[in-house]
């Protein structure tokens, strides 16, 4: 049987999202080893995670433009090799220092090229399976934290200079991919057709932040990325905090269990809203932006129990929970994006949303140490802490659902 293109394409570039979102989990599960080798506490450490969020956030825009103008295969191309080549030199710092400029600031710059082009190349390709495919690319980034962090937390529970390993086996391995998309991917032009029909940058962020619908889906995303990029980078160290003591093998697979419970859930809720998504949104097309309401709202509980759970078990249970809901969330707000945004501004509309977004969220590495700091080193006040941030993402977008969804999908329709 003949597989289409589009589905090659989507498996080419959902190991490179694997690898892309799986490095990123390298850093949480190994924080107190990396700790102990460059004698720094986690604060100091927080910083690194910052810095490579702001330089996410503040490149990621001009990959997004650069996206739209030049060729799309070769933007994944070069950025999945930068990236993988700064985790690589990870596992040779021997510094803060150098973890920052490797880890922080490389890796950073390198991945912002990856996202825009590989969800504007699948977007152009899936048009009748927008939501399954983003969905499926989705599940790159589960399943590369659960199975990068697993080793992570598993090889840097050794202690000393093992940290380092993971860093060398999938930085490496990611080089090695760079050169498999160079060979086989192939490049889709951008809508514009010609060289004067190619957004400018102004007009690019004019015509997305025109949209009310989209600012807001970015603002929900900001708050969603602030959870995450707080909840991957510290829930390892609350579990060992919190029940180092009552499960003794907590210190080898912290980083697995921070993560799979999660994820595992996330599964179910992106296959789940996906497959709504795409069924319902031809005569329903508010159904995306209310699965990501749902998505939001409902997570707050599960963060709130999983910050406070008496007992491991419980514990897991929460991250489940919240995993699920999370998922129902992933599973369209890029579709929803999608939706209210001129297709010739696609790459560079993601790349101002992740802009925003990462500036954002690059808070939580630092500040969620300081409240567990602040709290006498209980990091379940830094856990609890993120819970707000969902809540005010969900009430964003409802503001949008009510008051300006409509009126944005039908500018779009004109446009086409």
């Amino acid at each position: 049987m003949k597989i289409d293109y589009k589905w090659k394409a989507l498996a080419l570039l959902w190991v490179a999202f694997f690898l892309q979102q799986g490095t990123r989990q390298l850093f949480g599960p190994s924080a107190p080893a990396i700790c102990g080798s460059l004698g720094v506490d986690k604060v100091s450490l927080g910083v690194v995670g910052t810095v490579f969020a702001m330089t996410y956030g503040l490149c990621v825009p001009f990959a997004g433009i650069a996206a739209d103008l030049f060729n799309r295969k070769w933007m994944v191309v070069a950025g999945v090799a930068i990236f993988c080549l700064g985790i690589f030199l990870s596992g040779f710092a021997a510094s803060i220092a150098l973890l920052i400029v490797s880890y922080g600031v490389l890796n950073g710059f390198g991945q912002t090229f990856y996202y825009p082009s590989a969800t504007s190349l699948i977007s152009q390709l899936h048009k009748d399976s927008r939501a399954t495919a983003m969905s499926i690319l989705q599940l790159g980034l589960y399943i590369g934290i659960v199975g990068c962090g697993t080793l992570a937390g598993f090889v840097s529970g050794k202690g000393g200079e093992s940290w380092r390993m993971p860093f060398w086996v999938f930085g490496g391995a990611g080089v090695v991919w760079a050169l498999i998309l160079a060979f086989f991917l192939k490049n889709t032009k951008s809508v514009s057709v010609s060289s004067s029909a190619k957004p400018s940058t102004a007009e690019a962020v004019k015509a997305v932040l025109s949209r009310p619908t989209a600012i807001a889906v970015i603002l929900g995303l900001a708050m969603m990325i602030y959870v995450d990029i707080g909840f991957k980078n510290w829930m390892p160290t609350h579990l060992q905090n919190s029940f180092g003591g009552e499960v003794a093998f907590l210190s080898r697979w912290a980083g697995f269990h921070s993560v799979f419970w999660h994820y595992l859930g996330a599964v179910v809720g992106i296959m789940f809203g996906s497959r709504i998504g795409d069924a319902l949104a031809a005569r329903r097309p508010q159904v995306r932006i209310e699965s990501g309401i749902a998505g939001l709202f409902l997570s707050v509980p599960f963060i709130i129990w999983m910050s406070s759970a008496g007992s491991f078990a419980t514990c897991c249970v929460a991250m489940f929970g919240f995993g699920v809901f999370r998922g129902v969330y992933d599973s369209n707000f890029l579709a929803t994006f999608f939706d209210v945004v001129n297709p010739r501004y696609y790459a560079s509309g993601v790349g101002l949303m992740m802009c925003i977004a990462f500036l954002f969220g690059s808070l939580s590495s630092t500040l969620l140490p300081l409240i567990s700091k602040a709290f006498g080193e209980n990091m379940s006040f830094s856990m609890a802490s993120l819970a707000p941030f969902y809540l005010l993402g969900a009430a964003v977008l409802l503001l949008a659902r009510i008051k300006f969804l409509f009126q944005d999908l039908h500018r779009v329709d004109e446009a086409k």
